[in-house]
C-alpha cells in the first residue's frame, strides 16, 4: 500500500471515529427517506447534495454516477426508491464544468486500450501517461458522455419518464448545478417532459 493510500485510510477512519462520537439517535432513522424524494446527480466531488438541497441523514435518496446519467443502474435505483421506499418526486441534476464533457466514448476507449494508468489532460486534450498493457474492453461500455449540458438533462429526464417501470404520477425535475455559484438552474424543457400525468 502506498503512503498516500494509507494516509487517506487513516484520515477516513479518524473522521468516522469523530462521526460515531456524535452519532446520537441516527440509528433509529427509518429506512424510507423522510422527505420522500430522490436525486440523481454526478459523482463530482464539488457537488454536495446535502448542502445544495438542504438534506440531513434520512431525508432523501441520492444516486450518483459519472455525469449523473440515467443509466440502467440509476433507473434501477430510482424504481426501488419509489416502489419499495416511497419516494414521490425525482430530480435529475447535472452540473457545469463536468468532466463528462471533456471526452467521447472513443477517447476513453482508446486511452484504456493503450494502458490502465491514469491519463492526463492539457489544452490539446487527453493523453495516456503509462505503458501498457491496456484493454480493448472499453469499446463495449456505453460511457454516456455529454455533448450539450442542457440536452443531457433533457435526454435523461426523457429516458426516465418513458421507462416502462416508472409511474406517470412521479414528477421528474431537470436542473443544472452551477459549480461557480452553487445555484440550481432549471432546464425548463426537461421539467416539462418530466411533469407528472
Amino acid at each position: 500500500m502506498s503512503g498516500l493510500n494509507s494516509a487517506v485510510l487513516e484520515d477516513v477512519l479518524a473522521a468516522n471515529d469523530r462521526y460515531v462520537a456524535s452519532f446520537g439517535d441516527k440509528g433509529e432513522l427509518p429506512m424510507p427517506p423522510g422527505r420522500q424524494f430522490a436525486i440523481l446527480t454526478c459523482m463530482d466531488a464539488r457537488l454536495d447534495p446535502a448542502k445544495f438541497a438542504g438534506l440531513a441523514e434520512g431525508d432523501a435518496h441520492v444516486i450518483r454516477n459519472a455525469g449523473g446519467r440515467a443509466s440502467d443502474d440509476a433507473i434501477r435505483s430510482l424504481v426501488i426508491s419509489y416502489k419499495l421506499l416511497g419516494t414521490r418526486e425525482w430530480f435529475v441534476i447535472h452540473h457545469t464544468n463536468c468532466g463528462m464533457e471533456t471526452f467521447t466514448g472513443r477517447t476513453i476507449a482508446g486511452l484504456l486500450a493503450s494502458s490502465l494508468k491514469t491519463a492526463t489532460i492539457d489544452e490539446t486534450g487527453w493523453h495516456d501517461s503509462g505503458d501498457g498493457p491496456g484493454s480493448k474492453a472499453g469499446e463495449f461500455i456505453a460511457w454516456l458522455t455529454i455533448d450539450h449540458l442542457a440536452q443531457s438533462v433533457t435526454d435523461d429526464v426523457t429516458r426516465i419518464r418513458s421507462h416502462p417501470l416508472v409511474p406517470a404520477n412521479i414528477p421528474i425535475y431537470g436542473y443544472i448545478y452551477d459549480v461557480k455559484t452553487g445555484r440550481l438552474l432549471e432546464v425548463p424543457e426537461a421539467t416539462a417532459i418530466g411533469r407528472a400525468a
